[in-house]
């Protein structure tokens, strides 16, 4: 590749970069949007109040994985779990899912997850943060959630999807002629 390539390639990424700061600008001038005090299911059937995820801090990520029929979902949090201790160390993180407590505890057992997982079966979690667009039909995401003056609030949120900023490999991919190569997440590799 000659240089002129890989200058115009960094003048690009500068570029990202500058765009990406103007997001993040734009994202802390959103208003805060009120969140209830849902009620979420641990793997043993037990309500876990949101409100209680925070410990002492004031933030809260959630992530919203569309569970286990999802490939997709699956190579999203296999990356976390990779993350779990420093995302932890920063700020609360959990995982949540449709999936019943008995399903999304025997999935995660199988891929060695390290990360709470809560499961918004039976609640309306999912679709009143907008992750749920049709019946039965999700999105994948996150939310940043706040604690302030005693109540929870969203501060933010994002979709996943490939190529997005929360899941690596597609970006590695990226520096490849061939890219992804029509390459899919699997459940075993």
């Amino acid at each position: 590749m000659n240089e002129s390539t890989y200058e115009q390639i960094a003048a690009l990424q500068k570029q990202i970069e500058q765009n990406r700061n103007k997001i993040l600008e734009l994202r802390s001038k959103l208003e805060l949007e009120p969140v209830k005090d849902y009620g979420l299911k641990d793997w043993n059937g037990n309500e876990v109040l949101l409100s209680s995820l925070f410990d002492e801090r004031d933030e809260l990520m959630v992530i919203h994985n569309m569970g286990k029929k999802c490939k997709y979902c699956t190579l999203w949090a296999d990356g976390f779990n990779g993350f779990a201790h420093p995302l932890n160390d920063r700020m609360p993180f959990v995982v949540t899912s449709p999936d019943s407590p008995e399903v999304q505890k025997e999935f995660a057992e199988s891929r060695g997850w390290k990360f709470k997982m809560l499961s918004a079966d039976g609640a309306t979690f999912i679709k009143d943060l907008g992750f749920e667009p049709k019946p039965n039909s999700y999105w994948p995401g996150v939310s940043a959630l706040i604690r302030k003056d005693g109540k929870i609030y969203r501060a933010s949120y994002d979709h996943f999807g490939p190529g997005d900023f929360y899941c690596s490999p597609w970006h590695l991919f990226d520096l490849f002629p061939k890219r992804d190569n029509d390459w899919q997440p699997k459940y075993t590799y």
